[in-house]
């Protein structure tokens, strides 16, 4: 996949550009829909199917009190999402106060220096200086311009508009098959490996430590999961999500044990995907106490993914 950072480096491609527009946190069932415009448009008419999309989340530079405190994908892993749906080009914007200041109608003019022959959008998306730029201005665009504008309506569920934050909402409860649903795919969380304390080793039970920044997490406690590194490497496991009270620790850590894994994941990103809540975490009397714990875990977790199906989508899109 190609990867542009800049509105004036789309010109040297020289090729007709088919762009879905938006932030697409999540990349949604909604989202989908408005890629997949882009990416029928490249098929039927030749050029590049491109995602323009921003980081970080615009409304963290323009209102960062309305910000949303977690997102659902870091943009590496929105990528390699959007690499999966037919996605040949990447251009995520650099969204500071200069891009927030700019006017609509000075970025659809420096976009279409490049040869855009499709812009897809929601049809409730807005842009540019005071969200000035939105469907009938575009519209008016494409008429002057002469590329062809796709307003793809809203998807729904249950009766409501698929939203990021209603995906964020699910996740925080606990309600992963609705976020699954919304999402067209299972929801996972994606980090580099980082080094922790070794307890895990000490115990018997090593465990890679991911870094989840500011990503949307399910409830704390003990799951049965199924991750996949940047070489595609498959496992199931048993993770810990919370402050391992155990310790009296603080922070919140995500702790995955990979079944029959053995060496170093140090710097790989892995991807997790959480695939049933076995237990809360708890405070134990000892470490002892502890280790027949996690062995019942391990258990339990072999269990669950043993009576879970792996759906082939489950990480092809992911990897």
């Amino acid at each position: 996949m190609l990867i542009r950072n800049r509105l004036d480096e789309l010109a040297a491609l020289g090729q007709p550009l088919h762009l879905a527009m938006g932030v697409f946190d999540g990349v949604h069932v909604g989202h989908q829909a408005v890629i997949a415009r882009a990416v029928w448009a490249a098929a039927h008419d030749g050029g590049l199917a491109g995602v323009l999309t921003f980081d970080p989340h615009p409304i963290r530079v323009i209102a960062p009190e309305k910000a949303p405190a977690s997102l659902l994908e870091t943009l590496d892993h929105k990528a390699r999402i959007a690499c999966d749906l037919g996605i040949q080009l990447w251009i995520p914007l650099r969204f500071d106060a200069a891009l927030a200041a700019m006017e609509a109608a000075e970025f659809i003019e420096r976009l279409t220096a490049a040869q855009v022959r499709t812009l897809a959008v929601g049809e409730d998306w807005r842009f540019g200086h005071n969200r000035c730029g939105d469907v009938p201005f575009l519209m008016r665009e494409a008429a002057k311009r002469g590329f062809c504008l796709e307003a793809v309506p809203p998807v729904m569920f249950d009766g409501e508009r698929i939203s990021s934050t209603r995906i964020r909402q699910a996740i925080r409860d606990g309600n992963l098959d609705a976020a699954t649903r919304m999402l067209g795919r299972p929801y996972s969380v994606s980090g580099t490996i980082l080094h922790g304390d070794q307890l895990g080793r000490t115990l018997g039970f090593p465990t890679a430590n991911v870094a989840t920044g500011d990503l949307q997490l399910p409830p704390d406690g003990v799951w049965a999961v199924r991750a996949t590194d940047s070489h595609g490497h498959l496992w199931d496991g048993v993770a810990n999500l919370g402050v391992r009270p155990t310790l009296d620790g603080k922070t919140r850590l995500l702790e995955v044990h990979l079944f029959g894994f053995s060496g170093d994941l140090y710097g790989r990103n892995l991807d997790v995907r959480f695939v049933k809540f076995l237990r809360h975490e708890m405070k134990f009397p000892s470490l002892d106490t502890l280790r027949l714990q996690i062995e019942m875990d391990v258990r339990a977790a072999k269990t669950a993914l043993g009576n879970s199906s792996r759906d082939p989508m489950d990480f092809k899109k992911l990897k």
